[in-house]
């Protein structure tokens, strides 16, 4: 596991960024594993800029992490309409290679079970990771088994307290939802991980310094060969 620390947010995500123009420069037909949540915001304002500059997505595969369970495209806080809104509708990559589960499906366990078929049929170079201030990496709450696959998760109460910043209320976060499994997390060539603030200091550090074990779920990313923790200096605090 490697470890990256920058003074601030800014410079964080422009290493970030960096990682994933490399790979993507390497092979245009890449495919590429991305994440949700106010911590890649940094990251993904570069990506569009590049593609302005012009860097082609256009050949690029892209897998998202997971959906909120009962939110369809159009809604503001569902992950589709995230990616479309902060990513997707600015670079140039084709719409029939952005893969994201469906939180409106009719059967969940079908589209989690589709979900894990598509993701086998490709080889993720880069996966894209925050990391939840319990240690959760996707949805992966907890107690969730290291070789589980695309599964319907009931999220725990620190998950949706965090989350509740995003709607109006803490009644209106979803209490369920669709998530890539830690066994297909692990499987990325190349992981990137992304946290920045003091709120996430403990989970780096378990992440990085802690035992592994499925309390502290990013705890296994220790034992993937090619991990890179990119991080602010906050939440670096706890590590020497």
């Amino acid at each position: 596991m490697q470890l990256k620390v920058f003074k601030n947010y800014q410079e964080m995500s422009k290493y970030a960024s960096q990682i994933v123009l490399d790979v993507v420069a390497k092979n245009p037909q890449c495919t590429l594993g991305f994440a949700t949540g106010s911590t890649p915001l940094g990251l993904y304002g570069y990506l569009k800029q590049a593609c302005k500059d012009g860097t082609s997505f256009r050949d690029v595969s892209a897998f998202n992490l997971d959906e909120y369970v009962g939110l369809d495209a159009s809604h503001p806080q569902s992950y589709k309409y995230f990616m479309q809104h902060n990513l997707f509708n600015e670079l140039d990559i084709l719409p029939q290679n952005c893969h994201i589960p469906c939180g409106v499906a009719t059967d969940l366990q079908a589209e989690c079970q589709n979900y894990s078929k598509q993701l086998a049929k490709h080889t993720i170079a880069l996966q894209i990771l925050g990391i939840g201030g319990n240690g959760h990496i996707a949805f992966n709450e907890p107690g969730t088994s290291f070789q589980s696959t695309t599964h319907v998760v009931q999220l725990s109460p620190k998950t949706i307290a965090d989350n509740a910043r995003f709607f109006d209320s803490i009644d209106q976060v979803p209490t369920s939802a669709l998530t890539m499994g830690i066994g297909e997390i692990m499987k990325a060539q190349c992981i990137l991980v992304l946290a920045n603030g003091k709120n996430k200091a403990q989970a780096v550090f378990n992440m990085v310094k802690g035992p592994i074990s499925t309390s502290c779920p990013a705890s296994v990313l220790q034992t993937h060969p090619n991990c890179i923790v990119v991080c602010d200096e906050e939440s670096a605090s706890l590590l020497n």
